[in-house]
């Protein structure tokens, strides 16, 4: 396969650059006592259909997470901010979210981010999970990086190539490009 051009991808944040299904696991155990969950165990991407937690708890975590990543202790994936450097020394750097408000992400990224890369990002956050398709081909992408298979499916339809971020919940039921961590997708665009 010919390499990636990084102007032409895109990246998708919660379970690719961020490390969200650790966050709602450590909150999970800390503040509520419930500490006999996995990453393995959400093998759905709608958390509260393979969990045995109460969804009150489900909807108080994940609000905290999109509210205000950074005091919830959101983390990025191992490699994430190294890689997305590299690819920032070539082209901006850009990120398509379902997340309802760009602000809390925007400050979490700049918290990881140098200053100079944080700079030439592209940030959108959309609030649904159905519409990346028309960001993504506005914003001139060929490449989008997403852990939600029903999203990297739509991609593929409209002729935007996905790359899965392997993820328990997205590993059964497809045949689409995969990558497995950050190293993955920083040789896909570099020797």
């Amino acid at each position: 396969m010919n390499k990636i051009n990084p102007a032409l991808i895109g990246f998708d944040i919660d379970g690719v650059v961020a490390d969200t299904g650790g966050a709602f696991i450590r909150i999970a155990g800390e503040e509520y006592g419930i500490n006999s969950i996995t990453l393995d165990d959400i093998t759905s991407f709608e958390v509260i259909d393979c969990l045995d937690v109460d969804q009150g708890i489900i909807e108080a975590i994940f609000t905290r997470l999109l509210d205000d990543p950074l005091t919830a202790g959101l983390q990025p994936m191992e490699d994430a901010i190294s890689v997305l450097h590299r690819f920032a020394d070539e082209a901006p750097l850009t990120f398509v979210t379902a997340r309802p408000h760009k602000k809390p992400i925007a400050r979490w990224l700049k918290n990881f981010l140098q200053p100079a890369t944080f700079e030439k990002i592209r940030l959108v956050a959309m609030g649904v999970h159905d519409n990346k398709t028309s960001y993504i081909k506005d914003l001139g992408l060929k490449y989008f990086v997403d852990d939600r298979l029903q999203t990297c499916r739509m991609l593929a339809n409209e002729g935007i190539t996905p790359l899965v971020y392997n993820q328990p919940w997205n590993k059964n039921g497809h045949d689409l490009p995969t990558v497995n961590d950050w190293q993955a997708i920083r040789n896909l665009c570099f020797d």
